[in-house]
């Protein structure tokens, strides 16, 4: 049986499945949350920044590929700017990330220069993983920058991100890098030692060392980020389970352990990765892609197209939401207002008006396509 420490939460058992195939992975990305560069008062902490350089240079040097992905842009803007508190609007943010970035990448630079490490900084948008060919030049970027043995440094892109299309965390925007660059693992950095069922910071919680399966998540409750970030553990909850998705194992671990987290995986939570990954597409449908609009359907074809895998018809149609046009990402809206799938859909929505509710073989020949084919489609 797993053993853990409660003091460090260190597993002092063989490794499981997930946490080896985490100190075994070839290719990893890291995350690093605010609170674990930056502070309020100090803004940028180079004394830890260096300690996890230390840490993923020793990865590197056992043989794997890193990608790190870093937040810390704002907060690194916040006291060089006066800001004594993190901002909460926009152009505040954008202009706090304006001198952050300059500041992270510095630091970052420096901080590999003492290994000889070159470091490249790659700024992303949400924008760049929904369009296809934004999302294949990233990829060559990262993928020319590792093999010439520099360090990509990725963060959001601050500077021009609305509040209608950023990532809202960098949890996800590690985990989408993760598929991006076909990554073996992930591992996630922040102030937090690993996975509890409550906020320990409260009172009695549980550690949990391991999640295999959703089950293991019943009775988990979630918090949001504090005061430097955007996160929390609800954000890397679902970002494991993004990352899942894609083949990728999860460690979730407290920066305070990241030479420990890089090397033997012995600490935090591990989350498995899915058995069977989704493919390519499927997984830009649910995790990558913008949604144009929303089709509503009834319960009927809520069993068909959530827990059956058919192709959406228009008989179980009840009403569209926005404007979008074939080829464009939907939302499937059920009749108490959850979304229960996502998928491409085969018409516009002043074509789908017409075909509400219809049976195919009311419908002319051109219309009796499937509204969204079960190979384009993906439960929520």
């Amino acid at each position: 049986m797993t053993q853990v420490n409660s003091s460090t939460n260190m597993v002092s058992a063989e490794l499981g499945p997930a946490r080896a195939a985490v100190a075994g992975a070839r290719s990893v990305v890291v995350k690093i949350g605010s609170s674990a560069l930056t502070s309020l008062k100090g803004g940028l902490d180079t004394a830890r920044l260096d300690r996890l350089a230390d840490a993923v240079e020793a990865r590197m040097r056992a043989g794997s590929d890193v990608v790190v992905v870093s937040s810390g842009a704002i907060g690194a803007g916040l006291a060089p700017l006066g800001l004594s508190v993190r901002p909460r609007d926009l152009a505040t943010k954008q202009a706090a990330a304006s001198v952050g970035q300059l500041a992270l990448a510095h630091a970052w630079g420096t901080s590999f220069a003492r290994y000889g490490r070159t470091v490249g900084q790659v700024l992303l948008s949400a924008d760049d993983f929904s369009r296809r060919e934004h999302h294949r030049n990233a990829q060559r970027t990262l993928d020319r920058l590792r093999s010439l043995g520099a360090v990509a440094v990725v963060n959001e892109n601050d500077t021009v991100a609305t509040e209608e299309i950023r990532f809202g965390d960098n949890d996800r925007l590690a985990a989408l890098v993760a598929h991006l660059v076909g990554a073996d693992a992930l591992i996630l950095l922040s102030d937090v030692a690993g996975l509890y069922d409550g906020d320990p910071r409260k009172g009695q919680a549980n550690f949990i060392p391991e999640v295999r399966s959703s089950a293991d998540l019943d009775g988990v409750i979630a918090g949001s980020g504090g005061a430097l970030g955007t996160g929390g553990m609800a954000s890397k909850l679902s970002a494991a389970r993004l990352a899942a998705d894609a083949g990728v194992p999860v460690l979730l671990a407290a920066a305070a352990d990241a030479a420990t987290a890089l090397s033997a995986g012995t600490v935090g939570t591990a989350f498995a990765a899915r058995p069977v990954r989704l493919s390519a597409r499927k997984f830009w449908v649910r995790h990558a892609a913008d949604s144009r609009g929303a089709i509503l359907i009834d319960d009927g074809a809520v069993g068909a197209v959530a827990h059956r895998r058919r192709s959406l018809l228009a008989a179980g149609i009840v009403g569209v939401r926005g404007r979008f046009h074939g080829g464009d990402v939907v939302d499937l809206v059920a009749p108490d207002g959850t979304v229960v799938a996502r998928g491409v859909v085969e018409y516009d929505s002043a074509e789908l008006s017409g075909m509400l509710g219809r049976s195919t073989t009311e419908l002319p020949d051109t219309m009796q396509r499937p509204v969204i084919h079960a190979d384009d489609l993906v439960s929520v």
